[in-house]
Protein backbone atom coordinates (compact mmCIF):
# COMPACT_ATOMS: atom_id res chain seq x y z
CA UNK A 1 0.00 0.00 0.00
CA UNK A 2 1.17 3.29 -0.72
CA UNK A 3 2.12 5.99 1.78
CA UNK A 4 0.66 8.68 -0.74
CA UNK A 5 -2.86 9.86 0.13
CA UNK A 6 -5.75 7.90 -1.20
CA UNK A 7 -6.44 8.90 -5.08
CA UNK A 8 -4.72 11.17 -7.38
CA UNK A 9 -3.78 14.66 -5.32
CA UNK A 10 -4.14 16.28 -8.44
CA UNK A 11 -7.94 16.25 -8.27
CA UNK A 12 -7.79 18.27 -5.60
CA UNK A 13 -9.59 21.78 -6.04
CA UNK A 14 -6.76 24.44 -5.96
CA UNK A 15 -5.88 28.20 -6.96
CA UNK A 16 -3.03 26.96 -9.48
CA UNK A 17 -3.08 28.25 -13.07
CA UNK A 18 -1.79 25.23 -14.04
CA UNK A 19 -4.37 22.88 -15.50
CA UNK A 20 -4.02 19.24 -15.71
CA UNK A 21 -4.20 19.43 -20.15
CA UNK A 22 -1.50 22.38 -19.82
CA UNK A 23 0.63 20.27 -17.21
CA UNK A 24 0.82 17.41 -19.71
CA UNK A 25 2.00 20.30 -22.78
CA UNK A 26 4.53 21.85 -20.64
CA UNK A 27 5.60 18.44 -19.21
CA UNK A 28 6.35 17.88 -23.04
CA UNK A 29 8.87 21.17 -23.37
CA UNK A 30 12.24 20.99 -22.77
CA UNK A 31 12.32 24.21 -21.04
CA UNK A 32 13.85 23.97 -17.23
CA UNK A 33 15.24 20.75 -15.15
CA UNK A 34 13.21 18.18 -13.82
CA UNK A 35 12.12 16.67 -10.65
CA UNK A 36 9.70 14.24 -9.57
CA UNK A 37 7.02 14.55 -6.64
CA UNK A 38 7.73 13.60 -2.95
CA UNK A 39 4.53 13.06 -2.62
CA UNK A 40 2.85 11.53 -5.67
CA UNK A 41 6.26 9.39 -6.56
CA UNK A 42 6.84 9.11 -9.95
CA UNK A 43 4.96 12.30 -11.29
CA UNK A 44 7.04 14.34 -12.80
CA UNK A 45 7.24 17.73 -12.29
CA UNK A 46 9.10 20.65 -14.57
CA UNK A 47 11.22 22.46 -11.88
CA UNK A 48 10.17 26.19 -13.61
CA UNK A 49 6.37 25.69 -14.18
CA UNK A 50 6.70 24.54 -10.37
CA UNK A 51 8.65 27.43 -9.15
CA UNK A 52 5.76 29.95 -10.85
CA UNK A 53 3.00 27.90 -10.13
CA UNK A 54 4.12 28.07 -6.36
CA UNK A 55 4.72 24.36 -6.35
CA UNK A 56 7.44 23.91 -4.06
CA UNK A 57 8.33 23.86 -0.23
CA UNK A 58 11.93 24.29 1.11
CA UNK A 59 12.76 22.10 3.58
CA UNK A 60 16.51 21.76 5.99
CA UNK A 61 17.87 23.40 3.14
CA UNK A 62 16.38 21.53 0.10
CA UNK A 63 13.69 22.85 -2.59
CA UNK A 64 11.15 20.51 -3.10
CA UNK A 65 8.79 20.64 -5.72
CA UNK A 66 5.08 19.57 -6.13
CA UNK A 67 2.84 17.85 -9.54
CA UNK A 68 -0.04 19.66 -8.05
CA UNK A 69 -1.51 21.87 -5.43
CA UNK A 70 -2.99 18.74 -3.25
CA UNK A 71 0.77 17.63 -2.50
CA UNK A 72 1.74 20.91 -0.90
CA UNK A 73 -0.32 20.60 2.40
CA UNK A 74 0.24 16.38 2.14
CA UNK A 75 3.70 17.52 2.50
CA UNK A 76 3.01 20.44 4.98
CA UNK A 77 1.51 17.66 7.13
CA UNK A 78 4.60 15.54 7.46
CA UNK A 79 7.57 17.08 5.53
CA UNK A 80 10.18 14.44 7.22
CA UNK A 81 8.68 11.37 5.56
CA UNK A 82 8.24 13.03 2.21
CA UNK A 83 11.96 14.52 2.59
CA UNK A 84 13.42 10.70 3.67
CA UNK A 85 11.41 9.28 1.10
CA UNK A 86 12.99 11.18 -1.91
Amino acid sequence: MSDSPAGSCCSVNSNSTVSADGRKDLLASPAGGMAECPVMVGSPVVIEVAEAAGLFRDYEGTRYYFCCAGCGPAFDADPAKYAAAA
